[in-house]
């Protein structure tokens, strides 16, 4: 047994509490070393010396390659744990506790892991809609003017002296006069880039945080919206840009006039005098771009400010969370008090960061529900579009970003083909329809909170910026993948497995080029299989699924355990009792 690829870590991602009472422990070996792994548990103030434990058999959830992980769910009376380890390869029985190994069952409770106590506030309280949503994200400018229908104009206001732009000419209330069409769709949530006065095509250079850009309507048209929204079943989520605003901004006008003598010199991250409107600037800005002035988040004032900016969209248009923008680059302080100003007016306010790497230290409750999964965009890239990794590579990668955070949160995380910020996935397929639906299939079927980007049931392509924020086709509509799409999403919102069940990878074959696995809730186990080559595949299922499975689509009953699949085909099966 190769003890140096046992990993246990307290209180992360391999212990954590689901609720006051429950709690799921992890455990990390080394790939094919053990046969079994149990957990001992027990109450660490238990009056009984040694402790009373209870003794559970570990599932073995997941492998990726290196090692192999294990999990159990405990439930019971106390609050505080502690626990320990046995690994069995079958020849030598170790245990594992927070001194190391040791062949001798261990009696001192000091020497087990420590679970000190299940607080609520610890427990992430992730909106239950999280794990709901699916969500539909419009980059306003290039969306719509009218009722299906885009003007694509560019424009160029002056108001007060501040000047507004867009390419497109999409606005507030073309998104209004579309929100049957969103409903169709099916989605239940709609993301818009920013939407705040900005000068830019963008919006990512805020002027003004309480105030809608002229270039997309009104104030009081986003508060209609919203409404408009929520009578259809569908949720709206905000984009928040607090790392840094633009050059017109009232703050920064101020202080490259007023240097030293401005009231607003501290809320600048770095801001030498005199102030040199340079390219690049001798001021801190975000990617060096001298008209977005990097802000100072750790500066009390601006916390407050945009903290108040939080609320004030939440009680005037009642909107249901923020995307926050560049969310890595901002104090962390600055965020738990936006998290907790927000949450005072909105219980249920989803907050989903921007990161594109591990954001474990902004997930553990205290910051955000959720963030944008840039991971699973990554591997969807390579095995769906650039098809360079086998099956067997793309499960072990998947396997591991589901268990990089506590399971609950990974059913809230933001999964995605593409966005505003990166080329169209059918561009990444090389414009190839089937692969495209292979992977919209996955995004529809794996853990986390799926999101389609404007225009990608139209087949928008592009690699370059202006390319991928084109405008919505709105005249050359691709009536199959629409309906692709609304099958899709139907399936994902109608089958419970789907949105909140967990993950176990079941048929993992390179040569027929088949991934087969289930998601399982206490209601309801599907089986999911795709298959990837360009011929018709029978598939051998495991004895389990023998006459235990049901056609989500056609509602027919699979006699057997072999099940046919065409050429880049995915399909859901329901199990059901034999």
């Amino acid at each position: 047994m190769q003890l140096e690829g046992v990993l246990h870590i307290p209180l992360s991602c391999y212990a954590y509490a689901l609720g006051e009472h429950t709690l799921v422990i992890r455990l990390r070996a080394g790939k094919n070393q053990i046969k079994e792994s149990r957990l001992f548990y027990g109450d660490r103030v238990c009056v009984n010396d040694p402790v009373d434990v209870t003794e559970v058999e570990m599932e073995r959830i997941a492998e990726d390659g290196l090692f192999e992980y294990y999990e159990a769910k405990i439930r019971d009376s106390y609050t505080r744990v502690c626990y320990y380890f046995s690994l069995d390869d079958g020849n030598n029985r170790i245990y594992y506790g927070e001194y190391g190994f040791s062949g001798e069952i261990p009696t001192n409770r000091t020497h087990f892991f420590q679970f000190p106590y299940i607080r609520r506030e610890d427990i992430p309280a992730i909106p239950p809609w999280a794990k709901e949503m699916v969500m539909y994200h419009i980059f306003p400018d290039s969306f719509a003017s009218g009722k299906r229908f885009l003007r694509d104009e560019k424009k160029c206001i002056t108001e007060n002296g501040k000047v507004y732009k867009s390419t497109h000419g999409g606005t507030l209330r073309g998104i209004i006069e579309n929100v049957d069409y969103l409903k169709d769709l099916g989605v239940n949530c709609v993301y818009l880039n920013p939407v705040f006065a900005a000068e830019s095509c963008h919006k990512y250079d805020t002027i003004n945080y309480f105030e809608v850009d002229p270039c997309f309507g009104t104030k009081e048209e986003l508060r209609e919206l919203s409404g408009e929204l929520h009578k259809n079943g569908i949720r709206l989520i905000l984009d928040g840009v607090f790392n840094h605003c633009g050059a017109q901004f009232d703050g920064f006008v101020d202080v490259r006039e007023k240097e030293e003598k401005s009231g607003y010199k501290n809320w600048f991250y770095e801001m030498p005098f005199p102030v040199s409107y340079e390219t690049p600037p001798n001021y801190e800005a975000f990617a060096y771009v001298k008209e977005m002035p990097k802000l100072n988040t750790g500066a009390l004032e601006v916390a407050d400010y945009f903290a108040k900016v939080g609320v004030f969209w939440i009680q005037y248009a009642d909107i249901d969370g923020w995307r926050l923008d560049v969310a890595n680059e901002i104090n962390h302080e600055f965020w738990r008090k936006f998290r907790r100003e927000v949450r005072k007016v909105k219980e249920d306010a989803l907050l989903i960061g921007e990161i594109w790497e591990n954001a474990q230290i902004w997930l553990l409750g205290d910051q955000f529900d959720s963030t944008m999964n840039y991971t699973f965009m990554s591997l969807c890239q390579e095995f769906f579009g650039e098809k360079r990794i086998s099956v067997e590579e793309f499960d072990r990668k998947v396997n591991a970003m589901l268990l990089r955070y506590p399971y609950p949160v990974s059913l809230a995380q933001m999964n995605f083909l593409d966005t505003h910020d990166v080329p169209r996935f059918f561009s990444c397929c090389n414009k190839d329809k089937a692969s495209f639906q292979a992977a919209v299939f996955f995004l529809m079927t794996c853990p986390g909170a799926p999101s389609v980007f404007y225009g990608d049931e139209a087949l928008i392509p592009g690699k370059e910026e202006e390319e991928y924020r084109a405008p919505m086709p709105w005249g050359e509509r691709v009536p199959s993948m629409e309906e692709y799409f609304k099958k899709c999403i139907k399936m994902r919102r109608s089958l419970p497995a789907l949105t909140r069940g967990n993950f176990r990878s079941v048929i993992v074959d390179n040569e027929k080029m088949v991934y087969g696995f289930t998601r399982k809730c206490p209601e309801q186990e599907v089986l999911v299989l795709l298959q990837l080559s360009q011929e018709k595949q029978k598939v051998v299922l495991p004895e389990r699924f023998k006459d235990r499975l049901c056609d989500w689509e056609k509602g027919e009953k699979v006699t057997g355990r072999e099940v046919e699949l065409s050429a880049m085909e995915g399909k859901v099966f329901v199990l059901v009792n034999p």
